[in-house]
């Protein structure tokens, strides 16, 4: 499941089975990136935090399935395979239009996103994101500023950059210790967005 010793759910005590108990989803399933964790429990703790809070919860005003469309595009272009998979099948769930994800996914396989079925504030933050993975050093102000003029407000500006900006995290957690996708269970995510202590995968 990962190039490091982690613990499974059955053998786990103390903190590491009570961050296990929240974050398990259908019969006691823990995430192979969450498991890889497992050695340093405080560090899935804040792992889980900054997931909840930028993907699901309740103050974001961008929907999640646009939230999703972005970890995949990221994921995509830093080749982990993982999160892909993980958060397309999110995204088609979140979206209900398996046409509209499968022509999504097309697109970011290809590298273009304009030939997406996007609109174009959300292809702009596709452009943020790619040259914001792709090219960190390069980033300047006139980026943001072009969100902006494609109609997004500074807040969701934000939510856009932290997106990316987590993926980023997940992906170099995945590939830099081999998780694979072995025992996971595709699309599930802790969708109570209201409660941000709520992290059980369903």
């Amino acid at each position: 499941m990962s190039w490091i010793k982690t613990i499974p759910f059955a053998d786990a005590t103390g903190r590491l089975r009570k961050l296990y108990d929240r974050v398990t989803g259908p019969d006691n399933n823990v995430d192979n990136i969450m498991m890889a964790h497992s050695l340093r429990p405080h560090s899935m703790e804040g792992h889980m935090a900054i997931y909840k809070a930028v993907l699901h919860h309740s103050g974001n005003k961008i929907p999640k399935w646009f939230l999703e469309v972005l970890g995949v595009w990221v994921s995509s272009l830093n080749r982990c395979g993982y999160c892909v998979e993980h958060h397309f099948a999110g995204l088609q769930r979140l979206l209900g239009d398996e046409a509209k994800g499968k022509a999504i996914r097309a697109a970011i396989e290809a590298r273009d996103p304009a030939a997406a079925p996007l609109d174009a504030a959300q292809l702009a933050a596709m452009i943020y994101a790619r040259k914001l993975t792709e090219t960190p050093g390069d980033m300047v102000e006139a980026d943001v500023i072009a969100l902006r003029e494609a109609g997004w407000d500074d807040g969701e500006i934000l939510e856009v950059n932290q997106v990316c900006s987590y993926f980023s995290y997940a992906n170099r957690t995945v590939l830099g210790l081999g998780c694979s996708t072995d025992g996971d269970e595709l699309g599930l995510s802790p969708n109570n967005s209201d409660n941000p202590d709520d992290w059980g995968h369903r």
